[in-house]
């Protein structure tokens, strides 16, 4: 028989087990707030309740996210997306449902399962773009075929967004993508550790998508 979740729903076989991390709260000092007014005070718009409550389960939360994304930087990204977002949905937390941390876990857990899987379909996307270049690199630059004619305005857009990445990433990017460069032959030709390599690729991806996403909806 399945597992299920609290509200009785079965899981996503696809999503990650929960993971295991100190769940407990950390003992409070004398006269410091408790959790729950901590949330009724982020309710109230006080910044200073986040910062507090950020310093109490900062550690926790990171922890788990850790758990999923296996990237300290991409961590502690994310753990800073996660507090802006338990401040613009404090007024979603009830009490009645439970305490402040069990809400602030399943929020950092939920946000954490989607990065991996944004991860995931940046690589996949990633892994058949680098094998079409593979198998025809010059194509991408020197063809002009009617295809490529008809796809112009796409790539317009395509060279503006990656017009604006970091150079780090714009070069892994070009190498990749327009030059047919593996991963491997990009690390030894700019001296770079194949695991940089791949998370160029990965964040230059990412935004890529996001940039072509705004560059349409302008459009």
């Amino acid at each position: 028989m399945p597992r299920s979740t609290n509200n009785g729903v079965p899981p996503d076989p696809d999503e990650p087990a929960a993971p295991r991390f100190p769940a407990a709260a950390p003992e409070l000092e004398p006269g410091a707030p408790t959790d729950l007014e901590l949330m009724q005070r982020i309710q109230l718009e006080e910044p200073e309740a986040l910062s507090l409550l950020y310093d109490r389960y900062n550690g926790i939360l990171k922890a788990l996210i850790l758990r999923v994304i296996h990237n300290e930087a991409e961590a502690d990204d994310l753990l800073q997306e996660i507090f802006m977002e338990i401040w613009n949905q404090a007024k979603n937390f009830s009490a009645e449902k439970g305490k402040p941390l069990g809400w602030m876990v399943t929020l950092a857990r939920r946000r954490a399962i989607d990065g991996l899987r944004k991860k995931q379909a940046y690589a996949r996307a990633g892994e058949r773009l680098q094998s079409e270049t593979e198998q025809q690199p010059d194509a991408w630059v020197h063809n002009a075929t009617e295809e490529e004619i008809t796809f112009s305005d796409t790539r317009v857009l395509v060279r503006r967004v990656i017009n604006t990445l970091p150079p780090a990433q714009q070069q892994a990017i070009e190498l990749a993508f327009f030059r047919g460069m593996s991963q491997r032959e990009i690390a030894a030709k700019t001296n770079t550790p194949l695991g940089t390599v791949k998370t160029r690729l990965e964040l230059g991806l990412k935004k890529i998508y996001d940039g072509l996403k705004e560059l349409r909806d302008e459009l």
